[in-house]
């Protein structure tokens, strides 16, 4: 079935139809989820909510772009929200900008897909949404500050914080696994 077809039954109210779509996406929309969660309790309940804002707004949808494209914006914005309302980050100041390091990207590299989800799930969730609305979803800092509610600044800093903590918990996780295979 086509996607225009699938939307179309949505909007008339075709249960079968809503329910394929749920099928289609949520795998997919739940690693969203995941990746801006604590727990996969939470996950579950920002998939839910999102699933929720795509059948509410599914005739806004206009076929300007990819409907995958539109349901993912759709589960990043309510990931936002739903941290947005619980977190209060940190400011920096400039001066602290320029202090932090970000040469931290390399580390990442050695572990599978499901080991650095894991990782990203132990930040702070302030951490967790700047790192992955940068490095994941691709956004900018200008773009993050705005969605965010901070400064630039605010925003480059949490991410090389973050980087920084992904390091050291990578390089952790690499050595007890190099143990575990020597013994």
């Amino acid at each position: 079935m086509s996607e225009s077809d699938l939307i179309k039954g949505c909007l008339a109210g075709d249960i079968r139809l809503q329910e394929e779509l749920y099928n289609r996406f949520a795998p997919k929309m739940y690693a969203v989820c995941l990746r801006y969660s604590n727990h996969p309790e939470d996950a579950q309940d920002l998939l839910q909510e999102g699933f929720i804002k795509v059948f509410r707004n599914l005739d806004k949808f206009r076929a300007e772009g990819s409907f995958e494209g539109w349901v993912r914006r759709v589960f990043v914005n309510t990931s936002i929200e739903h941290y947005r309302r619980k977190v209060n980050l940190t400011s920096t100041s400039d001066k602290e900008e320029f202090m932090i390091e970000d040469n931290h990207w390399n580390a990442l590299d050695r572990l599978a897909e499901k080991d650095i989800i894991l990782l990203i799930q132990e930040l702070s969730p302030g951490y967790r949404t700047v790192f992955n609305l940068y490095a994941v979803e691709g956004y900018s800092h200008k773009d993050i500050a705005g969605m965010l509610g901070i400064s630039e600044g605010t925003s480059k800093s949490q991410l090389a914080r973050a980087k920084g903590i992904l390091q050291k918990k990578v390089e952790q996780f690499t050595d007890e696994k190099r143990k575990s295979l020597t013994r």
